[in-house]
C-alpha cells in the first residue's frame, strides 16, 4: 500500500510539473505574441508618420504662397485628431523632464565623446544619461569577446534572448551605461504614469525612472539587441567567411574612436568644510611649487619651433644619428665662480670677492617648518575624510570608464599598426646596478672566468686567467686560489649554491636581504664580481654590465636606468666611479645612470663626461629603522655629534639643497641637470613621503601612501611619479596581494612598474617583462593598462628629449590627448583623454572652480 501511495504521489507531482510547464509555455507564447503585436504597431506608426511627412511636403509644394507656420499648425491639428496621437512626436522640452534632484548629491551625466568635441557644462542637463546618435559613416563597434554587448544589425543573433517568466512585458533598453535593450509605452507607464506624456519629445524616446531619465535614439530602441561574435559556433578552424564588418578594423583611424564620458559635477555651493580642506590642499601644493627645482627653459622650448612645424622639427631631431663617441671630452674654459660651504649647503658666488649669493635656496628651518605643517594638515579628520572620498570617487570613475569603453579601447589598439605591448618602449626606472643581471647570468659568468682558456687563445687572456684579483688575509690571490680557499670548483657551482635569491627568511629582514648580494655567502666574491672599486678596477663588473647592455639592446624596446652607489667614504670616490665608467665605455642608447666638476671641467674631465649621462640622485637605506623626527632647531651637518643617525627628512633636505644649487650652476653653463629621485615610502614613517613630496621629482616605491589619504591625494594632484616594484616588496615588506599598485593605478596616480633587484627577485632574461607579466595575470590588467604603465615609465625616466620624441611622439610633453601618439605608445586617445579630464576636474575642485593651474603642471 505504501508503495502504491508513493507511486500515486510521484505521478501527481509529475502531472503538476507538466501542467506548470504547459502554463509557462503558454505564457511565453503570449509574451512573444504581444511583443510581435507591439513591433507591428510601431511599424504601422512609423509608416503613418512617414506618410504624414510626405503629405506635408506635397502640401508645401502645392501651396507655395502659404507660410511655413501655417503648415506646422495644420500638421499639429491633424496629429491631434489621429487616434494614435499619444505616440507622435511632440515639442516637449527637456526642462520638463526633471524638475527636482536630491539635495547635496552631485549631478551625473554621460556623454558620447569624440576627440574633436568637448563637453559643455552649461548646456548639459543634470541627471540624464545620453546615448548619442551613431553616424552611419562610423562602423558599428565590434565585440572584443563573444560575450561583449554591441548594437545588433538586422541579421539577428547567435544566441536566444532571455524570456522572463512574469506576465509583465519587460524589454531591454540598450545603453552602454546600464546594459539595457528596448522600451515600449506599457513599460514606461509601469515606471511612472505621471511622465507618460513625455515619452516622446524632440525625436528622443524617454523612459522616466525615479529621478533619472534614460534617453535613446528611436531607431536603436526598435531593434532587438543580441550578442554577436566574429566566429560561428562549431567553426573551430575558421573555415567560414569572416565577418565583413571586422575587415575594416585596421583601416579605421584610431583617432576617430568615440567614447562615453561620465561627468560628475559638484554641488553649486561647496560647504564650509569642503572650502577649508580645498584651501589646505592648495597650501600644500604651493609648498611643493616653492621647493621643487624648475628648469628655466625646457628642451622643447629651446628648439624654438612653432606649433605648425613642431612635428617636422621633432622628427628631424630624432632621426639624427647617435654620437659616435659619447665619451669625447670637449675642452671648456674654467669659470670664475667661487663657492664655500655654509651650514651644510654649498653657496655659489660670481667671484672670490663677491658676497652676493647667486643661487639662494630655502634654509633648513623653513623646510622643516613647512614639512611639519604638511604633516599636521594630512592628520586632520576632515582632510582624511574628504580626501578618502575623492580617491574612492576617482577609483569608481575609472571602473565605470572601463565598463563603458573597454571594448572601444581594445578596438582602438587593434587599429594601431605594428604596435602592441611587446614593441612599445618600457623603461625600468628603478633597478640597482649591482643586481641588474639574473642569477643564471651571474652563474654562467663566474664559471666562464674559472674555466681555463684553451692553449690557442692569445697571451692577454692567458694572463687575465692568472691575474691577481683580491688581497685578503695578507696574501694576493688569483680567482682560482680564491675558490680553492673556499673548497669550491666550477663544477660544484649551481644557482642554489650561489644563494643570491631571496626567500621567506628575508621578509622584514633588510639585513638578510643585503646579505644576498654575496655570492655563495662570501663577501670576497662580491668584492671581485660586483664591485667597481677593487684590485682589478672593476673589470669583471664592467664585462657583466656590457653583457646586460647587449641583452637590453637586443630587446630594442626595453630601457633601464641603473642606480650606482656612492658611499661618501673618501673624496676620490667620484673620480674613481667616473674613471670606471669612461675607461670601460659603459654607455648605451638604452641605458642611463642614477647616482645614489662643474666649475672647472678640465680639472676632472672624466667626471665631467660621466655627469652628462647621470639623470638623477637617489637615497637608499632601510627605511623601517626607527628615527627621531627632525625639528627646525636641528644641528647642522658640521656640528652633528649625536650617536644616532640623522632622520630621513634631514638627509633629504641637505641632498636637495646642494643638488638645487648644483643644478642652477650647471643650467647657467648650459649643462644637463640632475633630478632628485629617492627611495621613499617603502617602509617607515609618513615623514619620508611628506619630505619627498616637497623636494623630489619622482620617488621609488611609495607603498605607505595607502596609509594616508591626504598624502595620496596630494601625490595624485601633483602627479608625482611612483616607480613601484611589487615583486621586490613581496620579498621584503608587503605581500603581493596587498600591494597598492592596482589601486594607485585605478585612481590615476602616476605609477609605473620596475624591477629593483633582478639578481635577487627575477628568474628570466627579461626581468621587466616578467614584472609586467605577473602584474597583468594577478591583477587582470588589460593590454591598454600595460601600455599606459609603459608610457608612464618613459615620462618618469630621465632620457633625453630627443629619445622621448622618437619613442612616444613629438608632442609628448603636452598633457592630455594632444601629447599622445597611439602609433608609438599604443595607448588609445580615449584613455589619455579620460585621465586628463578627471585630473583637471580634481584640480578645478581643489581650486574651488577657479580656472588656474600651477605652472609646473602645464607639462608632463
Amino acid at each position: 500500500m505504501r508503495i502504491l501511495e508513493q507511486v500515486k504521489t510521484r505521478l501527481g507531482l509529475e502531472e503538476l510539473s507538466r501542467r506548470r510547464r504547459t502554463r509557462r509555455a503558454k505564457r511565453i507564447a503570449q509574451l512573444c505574441k504581444r511583443q510581435d503585436q507591439q513591433q507591428q504597431q510601431q511599424d504601422e506608426e512609423e509608416e503613418e508618420a512617414e506618410e504624414e511627412h510626405h503629405r506635408l511636403q506635397h502640401a508645401v509644394a502645392a501651396a507655395g504662397t502659404q507660410s511655413q507656420a501655417d503648415l506646422v499648425t495644420a500638421a499639429a491639428d491633424n496629429s491631434r485628431d489621429s487616434p494614435r496621437s499619444s505616440t507622435n512626436i511632440s515639442n516637449v522640452t527637456s526642462s520638463n523632464a526633471v524638475n527636482a534632484m536630491p539635495i547635496l548629491l552631485p549631478r551625473v551625466q554621460i556623454h558620447c565623446h569624440g576627440n574633436d568635441t568637448q563637453p559643455s557644462s552649461s548646456s548639459a542637463t543634470p541627471w540624464k544619461c545620453h546615448v548619442p546618435t551613431i553616424p552611419h559613416s562610423v562602423p558599428i563597434i565590434r565585440p572584443t569577446t563573444p560575450k561583449s554587448p554591441v548594437f545588433a544589425d538586422m541579421e539577428g543573433s547567435d544566441e536566444e534572448d532571455h524570456v522572463l517568466e512574469n506576465e509583465d512585458v519587460q524589454n531591454y533598453i540598450m545603453d552602454e551605461v546600464m546594459g539595457l535593450a528596448g522600451v515600449d509605452s506599457e513599460a514606461a507607464a509601469a515606471h511612472g504614469s505621471e511622465h507618460a506624456d513625455e515619452l516622446v519629445s524632440d525625436g528622443m524616446v524617454r523612459l522616466a525612472c525615479g529621478n533619472n531619465l534614460l534617453t535613446s535614439e528611436p531607431t536603436l530602441l526598435r531593434q532587438r539587441l543580441k550578442l554577436r561574435s566574429h566566429t560561428i559556433p562549431g567553426d573551430i578552424h575558421s573555415m567560414h567567411k569572416p565577418d565583413p564588418i571586422a575587415a575594416d578594423i585596421l583601416r579605421k583611424e584610431p583617432e576617430q574612436e568615440q567614447f562615453i564620458r561620465l561627468i560628475v559635477s559638484p554641488t553649486e555651493v561647496p560647504s564650509m568644510e569642503e572650502e577649508e580642506v580645498c584651501n589646505l590642499m592648495q597650501e600644500c601644493l604651493a609648498m611643493r611649487a616653492k621647493y621643487l627645482f624648475h628648469e628655466i627653459s625646457h628642451p622643447w622650448q629651446s628648439e624654438s619651433h612653432q606649433e605648425d612645424d613642431s612635428t617636422h622639427a621633432a622628427t628631424s631631431s630624432s632621426s639624427s644619428d647617435p654620437d659616435p663617441d659619447p665619451f669625447r671630452y670637449a675642452p671648456e674654459a674654467a669659470s670664475s665662480h667661487a663657492f664655500k660651504m655654509v651650514d651644510g649647503v654649498m653657496r655659489i658666488y660670481s667671484h672670490d670677492k663677491d658676497t652676493t649669493e647667486l643661487f639662494p635656496v630655502h634654509d633648513a628651518t623653513m623646510f622643516f617648518t613647512d614639512m611639519h605643517r604638511i604633516l599636521r594638515i594630512i592628520a586632520l579628520g576632515n582632510v582624511r575624510t574628504l580626501c578618502h572620498r575623492r580617491l574612492k570617487l576617482l577609483e569608481q570613475k575609472f571602473s565605470l570608464h572601463l565598463m563603458l569603453n573597454a571594448d572601444r579601447e581594445f578596438l582602438a589598439q587593434k587599429s594601431a599598426p605594428h604596435r602592441d605591448f611587446y614593441n612599445v618602449r618600457k623603461v625600468d626606472t628603478h633597478v640597482h646596478h649591482t643586481s641588474c643581471m639574473n642569477q643564471k647570468h651571474l652563474l654562467r659568468f663566474i664559471k666562464s672566468k674559472l674555466r681555463k682558456p684553451p692553449p690557442n687563445q692569445n697571451e692577454e687572456q692567458q694572463q687575465q686567467h692568472e691575474q691577481v684579483v683580491i688581497f685578503r688575509d695578507g696574501k694576493y690571490l688569483t680567482l682560482k686560489e680564491v675558490f680553492e680557499s673556499l673548497d669550491l670548483t666550477g663544477y660544484d657551482l649551481n644557482v642554489d649554491l650561489l644563494d643570491v635569491h631571496v626567500d621567506k627568511n628575508t621578509f622584514h629582514r633588510f639585513d638578510k636581504f643585503n646579505l644576498k648580494y654575496n655570492p655563495c655567502g662570501q663577501s670576497r666574491l662580491r668584492e671581485i664580481f660586483l664591485k667597481q672599486d677593487n684590485l682589478i678596477q672593476g673589470r669583471y663588473l664592467a664585462e657583466l654590465t656590457k653583457q646586460v647592455f647587449l641583452d637590453i639592446e637586443n630587446s630594442k624596446y626595453q630601457m633601464a636606468e641603473y642606480r650606482i652607489s656612492i658611499y661618501g667614504r673618501k673624496e676620490s670616490e667620484w673620480d674613481q666611479l667616473a674613471s670606471w665608467i669612461v675607461t670601460n665605455k659603459l654607455q648605451s642608447e638604452n641605458v642611463t645612470w642614477l647616482i645614489q666638476v662643474t666649475v672647472d671641467p678640465a680639472s676632472h674631465p672624466q667626471l665631467h663626461v660621466f655627469l652628462k649621462f647621470v639623470v638623477g640622485f637617489d637615497m637608499v637605506d632601510d627605511e623601517s629603522k626607527p628615527e627621531r623626527r627632525p625639528t627646525k632647531h636641528m644641528q647642522t651637518p658640521a656640528e652633528w655629534n649625536n650617536p644616532f643617525n640623522p632622520a630621513y627628512s634631514y638627509w633629504a633636505y641637505y641632498v636637495y639643497a646642494n643638488l638645487h644649487v648644483l643644478n642652477k650652476l650647471r643650467e647657467s653653463k648650459g649643462m644637463t641637470v640632475i633630478r632628485f629621485r629617492p627611495h621613499s615610502g617603502e617602509a617607515g614613517d609618513l615623514d619620508h613621503l611628506a619630505a619627498t613630496f616637497m623636494v623630489a621629482h619622482n620617488i621609488a616605491h611609495g607603498n605607505n601612501l595607502r596609509k594616508s589619504p591626504g598624502l595620496q591625494y596630494l601625490y595624485y594632484l601633483a602627479q608625482v611619479g611612483l616607480s613601484m616594484s611589487p615583486l621586490s616588496n613581496n620579498s621584503l615588506f608587503l605581500d603581493y596581494h596587498r600591494n597598492p599598485f592596482p589601486m594607485f593605478f585605478a585612481r590615476g596616480l602616476n605609477v609605473c612598474l620596475s624591477t629593483d633587484d633582478p639578481l635577487q627577485i627575477h628568474l628570466t632574461k627579461e626581468p621587466l617583462v616578467e614584472e609586467y607579466g605577473i602584474a597583468a595575470q594577478v591583477w587582470k590588467l588589460s593590454a591598454c593598462d600595460l601600455c599606459e604603465i609603459a608610457r608612464n615609465s618613459v615620462y618618469q625616466s630621465g632620457f633625453s628629449h630627443e629619445s622621448k620624441v622618437r619613442w612616444i611622439g613629438p608632442n609628448y610633453y603636452k598633457r592630455g590627448p594632444l601629447g599622445n601618439d597611439i602609433h608609438k605608445t599604443n595607448v588609445p586617445h580615449m584613455r589619455v583623454n579620460f585621465r586628463h579630464e578627471v585630473w583637471k576636474d580634481e584640480l578645478l575642485y581643489v581650486h574651488l572652480g577657479e580656472e588656474k593651474m600651477l605652472p609646473h603642471m602645464q607639462y608632463m
